[in-house]
């Protein structure tokens, strides 16, 4: 029984979609022979979710060459991974997650050596919650400071792609791939798949792949904007535009990436959150070494 061709025959039916097991590519060939950048696919397991009092159970990275003129991994990927024994037992709910337990990490330390060498040699690093990832690997070691990064979440608008949702393992379902999630190479090598992956684009615009369209971002300093003194009634405008809370400013806030965006959150916010009263809003520009992390970048606000 050939399974390929069953699965074949029944994608071919519009009646039917067929999922594949990702299966990881460790060597994508040769390239157009143009330009390249490196980029380095990173995901962390953790004893929780504060990056201040939790630790690293589990990093694993990706390193690969990308060519960017047609946006694909190139040549040989680079691997790493491993445990770190916290020093405490792993809480239950963190085993049942990633199935990571005590017996796995005891005794076992990151390789500090390998991933400096790995991150220096990179030109971007990728993360898809790149919020949570970037302030526990900075907090472990400082080579993570002097890198520009990108997230793979928030840093492209899956919503305009037709997707219901950003998470990886959706994402990954949607382009015809399954996968065992919640292990950090495996979740690497899903969102490295998934950025290689067209985006759609305007009629007169480009075709770009995920990974083109964060170094281009990455290029671009963002600007948090920061409501203050939004009245507690506009909190579900405020997240239906895509708002996150700040748990410890206790501000919603959220980010843009040019002046003309800038221009419209402000006239949104005037209008929709402030009812037309003078406010004034926060401004924090984050260049790509700062963007994600928990260090500031530079601040000043706006009177609307």
């Amino acid at each position: 029984m050939n399974y390929d061709e069953m699965a074949d025959t029944l994608s071919a039916h519009p009646d039917y979609k067929v999922k594949r097991r990702l299966v990881p590519v460790l060597d994508f060939g040769t390239g157009s022979g143009g330009s390249t950048q490196r980029v380095l696919i990173l995901d962390t397991e953790t004893t929780g979710l504060d990056w201040r009092a939790e630790n690293i159970i589990e990093l694993a990275m990706l390193a690969v060459d990308v060519d960017m003129q047609s946006g694909q991994p190139v040549g040989e990927v680079e691997v790493y991974e491993d445990f770190e024994d916290p020093g405490r037992p792993i809480p239950t709910e963190i085993v049942k997650l990633t199935g990571i337990t005590d017996q796995d990490v005891k005794g076992h330390q990151l390789n500090e050596a390998k991933i400096k060498d790995m991150v220096a040699r990179a030109d971007l690093i990728v993360a898809h919650n790149a919020g949570f990832d970037r302030p526990f690997v900075e907090n472990r070691l400082e080579v993570f400071e002097h890198k520009a990064w990108a997230c793979s979440f928030a840093g492209i608008n899956w919503k305009a792609q037709g997707l219901g949702s950003a998470k990886l393992e959706f994402l990954c379902s949607e382009l015809g791939w399954f996968y065992d999630a919640h292990r950090a190479q495996v979740d690497c090598h899903a969102l490295l798949r998934v950025l290689s992956s067209p985006l759609k684009t305007k009629a007169e615009e480009m075709p770009l792949t995920g990974l083109q369209q964060l170094f281009k971002s990455a290029e671009q300093a963002r600007t948090v904007v920061k409501a203050f003194g939004s009245p507690f009634e506009t909190k579900d405008k405020l997240k239906a535009r895509g708002y996150r809370w700040d748990v410890e400013a206790k501000v919603w806030y959220t980010a843009v990436k040019s002046g003309e965006a800038l221009e419209e959150e402000s006239e949104w916010l005037k209008k929709h959150v402030y009812a037309g009263r003078a406010a004034r809003i926060g401004l924090e520009i984050q260049d790509a070494l700062v963007q994600f992390s928990s260090r500031s970048g530079k601040s000043g606000d706006r009177v609307l």
